[in-house]
């Protein structure tokens, strides 16, 4: 069986997230993702909308998923690695090059994002509804 692992906030879930997911998961058999704490987001100075609990709630109902295990620090990946059995890291081209050390314990994938959408793009627009 084919391990693939990715990680994130997943706030405001879009369809760029459920098309990442859904290609992460063709490349493997099963799909691992670490989602980050609400506590790992402070660190990060990010602020979900919604709480770590409710976002994996929401995770584990996508079919492409079919584990989440949390993110709490940045240094956990190759301990995510090796524990898991991982065979492919996946992230988007955002990332890429972040994430190249691991390419010494698994397959490092980086890929595109999704156009047209993004979590800060979706904040922005409700903002500037809001305040109209």
């Amino acid at each position: 069986m084919k391990k693939v692992i990715t990680y994130g906030t997943f706030d405001l879930l879009h369809w760029g997230h459920v098309n990442l997911l859904k290609r992460a998961r063709e490349l493997g058999d099963y799909l691992i993702v670490a989602l980050s704490t609400d506590e790992f987001n402070a660190v990060k100075k990010k602020k979900a909308y919604y709480s770590y609990e409710n976002r994996k709630l929401i995770l584990e109902a996508i079919r492409y998923v079919d584990k989440v295990i949390p993110e709490k620090t940045w240094e956990q990946k190759v301990d995510d690695v090796l524990n898991h059995d991982i065979d492919i890291f996946v992230m988007g081209d955002d990332w890429k090059g972040t994430f190249d050390f691991l390419k010494e314990y698994c397959e490092v994938v980086y890929l595109p994002r999704t156009v047209g959408i993004s979590t800060t793009q979706i904040k922005r627009d409700l903002l500037s509804v809001r305040n109209g």
